[in-house]
């Protein structure tokens, strides 16, 4: 599925969703195909301090904030002592390649769809606050989205569900669900209480997401335009 590159056509009945509903967007490997130039920017920014890191790895942990994967990836000592700087690097390192990256397919058309339709969408990124303003800007969407939460706004991100939390405090939904790209997406959503939707497009494989607990898993968001989101709703809960 959602192998074809371009803008996806809309669809003509979009389901109608009950009062009160939202679905929370990741952004990253989600709405634009920015994983592998997070990773190649983290391999960079780690390069400058002659830490050598596999791509491969720092792939498989992108997805959780910079808060967390230094120390993830290195060792909490690297952490202690570079974090900073690395995480400084980074934001520097995905600067330079932000312009090559493209929406996901069906990414606008799917998220303008589901506003036209009643739904209440939020976007909930683990990332810098300038690279997800940025992201939206070119998507087009900032008119459908209705709040936008990043690690600037929580002091743990995900897998913490805490960005979750923060994100539908400000919204006035009674349901939700989460579309992520992650097992960190999958398991941020579980500790908050809400159902996840998984796309292949950040780079996990189908039976990774699955068992993490997505409850679906497509490739891309344009695979979501004819899907009844309804079902996987779950009741919006504060934080215990």
């Amino acid at each position: 599925m959602g192998t074809s590159v371009g803008t996806s056509p809309l669809p003509e009945e979009p389901p109608i969703p009950p009062a009160n509903a939202a679905v929370l967007f990741d952004i990253d490997g989600t709405l634009v195909d920015s994983t592998y130039h997070h990773a190649i920017a983290w391999q960079r920014a780690f390069d400058r301090q002659e830490l050598h890191l596999p791509l491969w790895r720092l792939h498989r942990a992108v997805g959780m904030g910079g808060d967390k994967l230094v120390g993830h990836v290195a060792g909490d000592e690297v952490e202690r002592r570079l974090g900073d700087t690395l995480r400084d690097a980074w934001q520097e390192e995905y600067a330079e390649l932000e312009a090559e990256v493209d929406p996901l397919p069906g990414s606008r058309d799917l998220v303008q769809a589901l506003a036209a339709a009643g739904w209440t969408v939020a976007l909930a990124s683990s990332g810098e606050a300038r690279f997800a303003e940025h992201a939206v800007a070119s998507l087009g969407v900032a008119d459908a989205v209705s709040v936008l939460t990043t690690n600037a706004d929580v002091d743990a991100s995900k897998p913490e569900p805490d960005l979750l939390h923060a994100t539908l405090a400000r919204l006035d939904v009674e349901r939700a669900v989460m579309v992520g790209d992650t097992p960190y997406d999958v398991e941020a959503a579980s500790r908050a209480g809400l159902a996840c939707i998984a796309l292949r497009s950040g780079g996990f494989s189908e039976a990774e997401l699955g068992e993490a607990g997505a409850v679906l898993v497509v490739d891309v968001p344009g695979d979501l335009l004819d899907v009844d989101l309804v079902p996987h709703l779950r009741p919006v809960t504060s934080p215990s």
